[in-house]
């Protein structure tokens, strides 16, 4: 009899790749899903979890938006009549009213947009964008600080509940 995956499980199994920067380094005030113009060897390597965001970024051009900077690494068995190009600038598939929404952001308002997560949806790769503002020195080490003093109250927590 198969178990039922709980909900943590079934996310820690669909997810590619992480931009923890993302969080430490920018405000994410929306997040948008979209979905990825890959070809057949990338989707293999992403298959294997050969995937790196951190150095990604997002670009609008043309009422479009494409995701520049991601690597993905080819595996040894890629298709030798194909050329791979692991840092290749992949088009993003998002509906035009999400898109002009994000243009109008982006251009008026002074946002960027930050890929914060690579996941598997319904066997479809996806990228989770998110619509930020960055971070001024003295936010972070506000965010620091607070961190510290969690995992300061965690250990007085458990020190309580042993004694």
């Amino acid at each position: 009899m198969a178990q039922k995956k709980t909900n943590t499980q079934q996310t820690h199994d669909r997810t590619i790749a992480v931009n923890r920067r993302a969080r430490h380094d920018y405000h994410i005030e929306e997040r948008y899903e979209a979905g990825l113009m890959l070809q057949g060897w990338e989707v293999k390597s992403l298959r294997a979890g050969r995937a790196q965001i951190t150095e990604a970024y997002v670009v609008l051009k043309r009422g479009e938006a494409f995701l520049i900077g991601a690597h993905f690494t080819p595996l040894k068995q890629t298709c030798t009549h194909e050329i791979a190009d692991a840092t290749r600038t992949r088009k993003l598939l998002m509906h035009r009213k999400e898109l002009a929404t994000l243009i109008g952001k982006v251009e008026r308002a002074g946002y960027t947009l930050i890929p914060l997560d690579l996941h598997w949806t319904r066997g479809r790769a996806k990228l989770e964008v998110g619509l930020a503002k960055g971070k001024k020195l003295y936010d972070k080490r506000a965010d620091l600080k607070e961190k510290d003093w969690q995992r300061q109250k965690e250990r007085i927590m458990r020190h309580d509940a042993k004694s």
